[in-house]
């Protein structure tokens, strides 16, 4: 095909930048809200091919907007980079390849923008995995004007189509209780680690009453300083997840009542806060992925499974407020486990390159195909209306 022939000479072009890029943020993993290094490299690349690039995007010193747009209007298409990492195992995620990839999309989308009209976005999205920054733009109306938002993920052996993330809300319990000589006058104590014990139990309980689609799981993260000591203080910290933002809402507020009850038995008090953001979960666009799917196929590429719904992101927010896919490209000749120390060595492997490439190829014969013909946009739009109806 002559598109691929195309993108073959321009991706060859910029190939070198691409693979510094993704390598440097590889050698230099930041954790979230802390990308300066990263959301640095991004824009330097961005600028230097010629696109606009908003600093400190709605307030976020990691965060930034790049846009480049056609003297004629036309659809605005959106890729969204990440680039956070992860403690002690750096890039256990592959985002410093994610925000690569939709980096390289939206230069090969230009030469199309240019012809066709319209308008791409490059939006750097801090903190995927803790106080994700799409949530703050979502609720800022960032993506209320957008028409279609893309990201690829990278995985392990195969592409994958979009399919959804779960809904997830990060709960912190902290119980309080009074000190007391563990041996010399226990009776005295007021024990808050029993409150922590206590929840872990009535949450195993419930996982009974669950649904297959739910998710609990969660730590210790103080349960006292000294085993002579009744301990004052302990914390536990939850993610709670579900299919939907409808329902983890309403198992959020079991979990919470577990909570109540610990605290109830033990006669400590209770505080519960958000230690990290709420996700909603994502709803793809299913034109929108049936399109990215055949222009991977176009590629002859034919192990296209559907991705498993597992996990969450902040991508999630995004999908509530125009259409939206979130795919996965191959880094590896096998499986890999996500958030280890094997996944982020995958992801500056020819393997890695080879998925990126395909994935880039794939996004932006995607945004072509919606720049170039209205009717594929006006569908589009019409199934994101109707899904917005079933929404809480």
């Amino acid at each position: 095909m002559e598109i691929l022939k195309n993108l073959e000479e321009k991706f060859n072009l910029i190939f070198e930048d691409l693979k510094n890029l993704n390598e440097y943020i590889y050698a230099n993993p930041e954790l979230g809200r802390k990308e300066f290094k990263a959301c640095k490299a991004h824009k330097d690349i961005l600028k230097k091919y010629g696109f606009e690039v908003e600093d400190n995007y709605i307030g976020i010193e990691t965060a930034y907007l790049a846009k480049y747009s056609s003297k004629k209007s036309g659809p605005k298409i959106g890729y969204l980079a990440e680039y956070d990492a992860l403690p002690e195992i750096g890039h256990g995620c592959g985002h410093n390849i994610l925000g690569t990839t939709s980096i390289g999309a939206g230069i090969l989308l230009k030469e199309f923008v240019d012809e066709f009209g319209g308008e791409v976005l490059v939006y750097g999205t801090p903190a995927e995995e803790t106080f994700g920054a799409k949530v703050d733009m979502a609720d800022a109306g960032c993506f209320d004007s957008l028409d279609v938002a893309m990201l690829s993920h990278p995985t392990g052996k195969n592409h994958e189509r979009s399919s959804t993330t779960q809904a997830m809300e990060a709960l912190q319990f902290t119980f309080k209780g009074k000190t007391a000589h563990a041996a010399g006058d226990p009776y005295n104590g007021i024990n808050a680690l029993d409150a922590v014990i206590q929840l872990f139990n009535s949450i195993n309980a419930l996982r009974q009453q669950i649904k297959d689609t739910s998710r609990i799981h969660g730590i210790i993260s103080n349960g006292g300083q000294a085993a002579n000591i009744i301990p004052d203080l302990a914390v536990a910290n939850f993610y709670v997840r579900e299919a939907t933002t409808k329902e983890m809402l309403k198992l959020s507020e079991k979990v919470k009542n577990c909570a109540k009850g610990a605290a109830l038995a033990t006669g400590t008090t209770l505080e519960i806060e958000n230690y990290e953001y709420t996700f909603k979960h994502l709803v793809t666009n299913e034109k929108l992925s049936e399109i990215y799917t055949k222009n991977l196929e176009v590629q002859g590429i034919k192990n296209i499974p559907l991705a498993s719904p597992t996990g969450s992101s902040d991508c999630g927010d995004v999908s509530h407020h125009c259409p939206t896919i979130h795919t996965y490209f191959p880094i590896s000749e096998d499986e890999l486990i996500g958030h280890s120390i094997e996944f982020a060595k995958a992801s500056i492997s020819k393997k890695a390159y080879e998925g990126m490439k395909e994935s880039i190829f794939a996004l932006v014969m995607t945004g072509k195909n919606i720049l170039e013909d209205k009717s594929l946009l006006e569908e589009i739009k019409k199934e994101f209306n109707e899904m917005k109806k079933t929404l809480i």
